[in-house]
């Protein structure tokens, strides 16, 4: 189920009827700037989130090299 031409009309006079041709201007401009706002703060909680994930992976990865290096069996003098 879509919504056809007719209906994206009669949304639209709703819309006119409610608002008035004075107002609209300003709603779009105040849906764009909240659109690009939200797509702003969406970028930035992926980018933080992407950093955090480079951050734990580095630890793990530093944790595994210590691990194994404690685990590695030490250099022993041979007795001759």
């Amino acid at each position: 189920m879509s919504i056809g031409i007719p209906e994206i009309i009669l949304i639209l006079v709703v819309v006119l009827l409610i608002f008035g041709g004075k107002r609209i201007p300003e709603l779009a401009r105040s849906l764009g700037r909240a659109k690009h706002e939200y797509q702003k703060a969406k970028d930035a909680i992926e980018k933080e989130a992407k950093d955090l994930e480079k951050t734990i992976d580095a630890a793990a990865s530093k944790a595994d090299a210590s691990e194994n290096a404690a685990n590695a069996p030490a250099d022993k003098p041979e007795d001759k």
